[in-house]
């Protein structure tokens, strides 16, 4: 599994979300390694880790994941999840291979008409996407064209740096399975919890301005992992790492340390 590791300290895992990779972390990669070790994964068709059989499936990813801890040795680990990265990270804190756990905007809570509103946005996104591919790295250097494209994913899409929005958009428009996540992710099962007796401190934190997984979303997080703390992003959409990297960085130094 490719990754980014940096830092010294103690470990820190980060898991990133639907079509992302490594880099989804930049703008916060270099304050947290001052004080961790950061590693930063590219999920199995993500990036430049190659897809396995089951890569287009949310269990298939966990497993991957789960054995690519423990082959590493690195049962107990803390660890940062975003968007299905943070759905993933609670299902493994569910069962008990990790530490500390900050899940943003977790992935998997949406119920009823919440599915078809996920399923037909972020999948007429991903279309658009590999539409227009070539006019990317172009279009992110314009605010107004920024700011059209990521109008779900942030709350002020016209201030982000050009160039992280490029690699993300390049990055969701070639994962070939992103389709097969968006439909595996739409139709399955509720996410479910508690976190095992083994798991140390685990936060969920949620954008008050996420049209993705919309904020109504976290009080069902909430239930399935009620030793959790709930920390709200009050001016972020649902990359709080790419909104609000400042606090991002103090809640998760200060649930894992």
């Amino acid at each position: 599994m490719h990754q980014i590791k940096r830092g010294t300290g103690r470990k820190l895992l980060l898991i990133h979300g639907l079509g992302g990779s490594s880099q989804s972390w930049s703008p916060i990669l270099d304050s947290l390694s001052v004080s961790r070790t950061v590693i930063a994964i590219d999920l199995p068709g993500h990036g430049a880790t190659p897809a396995q059989h089951d890569s287009g499936t949310f269990d298939g990813l966990v497993g991957s994941v789960e054995r690519y801890i423990m082959d590493n040795a690195l049962a107990g680990i803390d660890v940062v999840g975003s968007s299905m990265g943070a759905r993933m990270v609670l299902e493994l804190a569910r069962r008990g291979v990790v530490g500390n756990v900050v899940a943003l905007d977790p992935g998997g809570f949406w119920r009823g008409w919440e599915r078809t509103f996920f399923k037909t946005t972020i999948g007429v996104s991903g279309r658009l996407l590999r539409a227009i591919r070539p006019a990317l790295p172009m279009l992110s250097r314009n605010a107004a064209s920024r700011t059209a494209l990521l109008a779900q994913l942030s709350a002020h899409p016209w201030a982000l740096d050009p160039q992280i929005v490029t690699i993300e958009l390049l990055s969701l428009s070639t994962t070939l399975t992103f389709d097969a996540l968006v439909h595996d992710l739409a139709t399955g099962p509720e996410q479910s919890g508690p976190a095992a007796g083994s798991t140390g401190r685990i936060v969920i934190g949620w954008g008050r301005h996420d049209r993705l997984c919309l904020p109504r979303q976290a009080a069902r997080a909430k239930a399935a992992f009620p030793s959790a703390e709930l920390h709200w992003f009050e001016s972020s959409g649902h990359f709080p790492m790419w909104d609000m990297p400042e606090e991002t960085v103090d809640v998760i130094l200060g649930t894992t340390q």
